[in-house]
């Protein structure tokens, strides 16, 4: 499933540089993960680098959007074409 960032965001910015499909971007009063593009970093690491570098662990996994590691895994390669996974 795709991640979001909850309310307890302190808008650090952290998090957006280390999105490798640039999914995260300022919102009006916390940071906002596009689901479209939001593949939990499958085929980029094993873990969720928002995640790893928030101060205040606001990321989260999004009910809303549920996705199998297949579904994640086909999300990474239409964003990143020809691009071998690394994890």
């Amino acid at each position: 499933m795709a991640y979001l960032i909850t309310d307890e965001c302190i808008m650090c910015g952290a998090c957006e540089p280390e999105c490798p499909n640039e999914a995260i971007s300022e919102g009006d009063d916390l940071y906002v993960i596009d689901p479209d593009k939001c593949t939990e970093c499958v085929g980029f690491f094993s873990t969720q680098q928002c995640y790893e570098v928030c101060p205040v662990e606001a990321p989260a996994p999004d009910p809303d959007h549920e996705e199998t590691q297949e579904e994640l895994m086909a999300k990474f390669e239409k964003l990143n074409p020809g691009m071998e996974p690394k994890e």
